[in-house]
Parts: structure tokens; sequence; C-alpha cells
């Protein structure tokens, strides 16, 4: 049987060890929080200090940030990226190679295109059509 992690160094020279999740083997930093129901799909990067709720999915090439927060069944497509900080709201949808800056909220079931970019510290939230609400 093999190794159930992998140890990686940041562009600082630090190694993190991160662990493949039970569910999807997507790659999780120790010291991040996810939950065993959440899918997180091979390929994917959850930083330390990351939140992943209950249902949620993150899918493959995805990049988690440090301390972002993923809410109760969100869903993240493939090669979307979450800054640092970002909290991302129950059932919200972000979309195929989405940029979610650093700090920046999207609101409960909110639904987020491909190859869009929101940026930091930028509150979204949009109708159930997927378009944007004025702040």
């Amino acid at each position: 049987m093999g190794k159930n992690y992998i140890d990686i160094e940041n562009d600082r020279g630090e190694l993190l060890r991160y662990r493949k999740h039970v569910n999807g083997r997507g790659l999780v930093a120790h010291g991040a929080k996810v939950h065993p129901s959440a899918l997180v799909e091979a390929g994917a990067y959850v930083e330390p200090g990351v939140q992943i709720a209950a249902g949620a999915h993150v899918g493959r090439g995805v990049w988690v940030e440090s301390d972002a927060v993923i809410g109760p069944e969100a869903e993240i497509q493939a090669h979307a990226h979450i800054g640092a900080g970002a909290a991302i709201g129950a059932r919200a949808r972000i979309g195929v190679r989405t940029q979610v800056g650093r700090e920046a909220r999207v609101a409960v079931g909110a639904l987020i295109g491909d190859d869009e970019t929101i940026g930091e510290r930028e509150a979204v939230a949009t109708d159930p059509r997927g378009l944007r609400l004025a702040a």
C-alpha cells in the first residue's frame, strides 16, 4: 500500500505535507479542515487553514489558498483558483478557470460562470440565473 501523503516545498522554501483526501484523492495540507463528505478531486490543492464544509465539491486542478472557506454544498469547478482568505457561500457555484481574489466574498447560492475574475476583497451576489446583483 502506497503512502497517503506527499511533501511539497512552497515558494518560500518551506516544506508542506499534504495528505490525499479520502473522497477524491485531492491533496489537503496539514492544518486544513475538510469534511469527510466533501469531494476534493485528484489534482486539487488545498492549503493550510482552509475550511471546506460538508457536501462541497472541489474539482480537478483547483487551487484553494490558505484560510479560504468553502461553504456547504458549494461547487468549485475544474482549474478554478480561490484566493487566500476568500469565502464561498453555501450552494454557490464557481465556474471552470474562474479566479476568486484574495479575501473576496461570494454569496450563498451565487452562480459565477466560467473564465470570470472576482477581484481582491470584492463581494459578489447573483440572481438564480447568474446575473450579478448590485452591491
